[in-house]
């Protein structure tokens, strides 16, 4: 064999035994990327943590501070809250809850005039923190003369006692009231204005429906708009709608006026129903001066 074929065979021949075959070269390129990969996978995990501990600070400072915001409008709105009321205006409620439509489920005598004992007042627990000097001072000062007391002279087993009561002038629900000796007003003279107040919210009702007395004995108007000379009673102060009443038809079809010693008018409607239909209403005002009823 020539030289140059023994090189060849060497060359082409495998392994002699016992030696160990040259290895293969890595591919460096492959797991490199892979722990590149690995790593940037890593970095966004870690990136990604970062970010939703950011997030979560940020909503916790968010709450942290609406919840703040919250308090604090809640403090605000507590220190702007209207105080209660005084113990003037106090005892003037309790006095009307009482007389004008509580006396009777409350065990307390009323009599058809609207009168109850003083003292049987004073003994009920809504009246322990006020005192006798107290309610004389509300019946004296009451910008709507509100309610009214007597003395009566009577005899019993101890002699000759006077005894003192007190009643609401108007306004009652309780039905034993039925005596209030009112003024009856037959003569136009006598109201040639006369005006229910209300809200323009009650409008539509009031049109279908009439002017209603609701759960009271009657239905309250006055002789004029509050503030007029004479007229202290008769609507709320919070009226915004004036329903002027046509006394010339309404007395002509037999509706009965009355009048209180506050100078309210009451009425019990047409035919003693309660109700004075909408035909007897002469105009309706609003507040502004606005009529709405005819319609100009």
């Amino acid at each position: 064999m020539s030289a140059s074929t023994t090189a060849v065979a060497a060359a082409t021949s495998p392994s002699a035994p016992g030696s160990e075959p040259s290895p293969s070269p890595r591919n460096t390129s492959s797991r490199t990327g892979g722990r590149d990969q690995k790593q940037q996978q890593g970095q966004k995990k870690q990136q990604g943590q970062s970010r939703s501990k950011q997030n979560q600070n940020q909503s916790n400072s968010s709450e942290s501070t609406s919840t703040s915001t919250t308090e604090s409008n809640n403090n605000r709105s507590s220190r702007n809250r209207p105080g209660s009321d005084s113990p003037t205006v106090q005892l003037s409620k309790a006095l009307s809850w009482l007389l004008r439509h509580n006396a009777e489920s409350q065990g307390i005598a009323i009599r058809p005039d609207g009168y109850c004992l003083l003292s049987d007042v004073m003994a009920h627990s809504k009246f322990k923190k006020f005192t006798v000097a107290d309610v004389m001072d509300v019946v004296e000062t009451n910008d709507k003369k509100r309610f009214e007391v007597m003395e009566e002279v009577m005899e019993d087993k101890e002699g000759v006692v006077t005894k003192t009561y007190i009643r609401a002038v108007q306004g009652h629900s309780i039905k034993a009231v039925e005596d209030l000796g009112l003024e009856a007003l037959t003569n136009l003279a006598q109201i040639p204005t006369v005006i229910h107040g209300t809200v323009f919210s009650k409008w539509n009702l009031i049109c279908q429906h009439g002017l209603s007395k609701m759960n009271r004995n009657h239905i309250h108007m006055a002789s004029g708009l509050l503030g007029e000379s004479g007229v202290i009673s008769g609507m709320r102060k919070s009226c915004n709608l004036y329903i002027y009443i046509d006394t010339v038809k309404a007395i002509q079809d037999g509706i009965k006026f009355f009048r209180t010693s506050n100078s309210v008018i009451l009425s019990d409607g047409k035919n003693g129903d309660g109700i004075i239909p909408a035909q007897y209403f002469l105009k309706v005002v609003k507040s502004s001066g606005e009529q709405i009823y005819p319609t100009p």
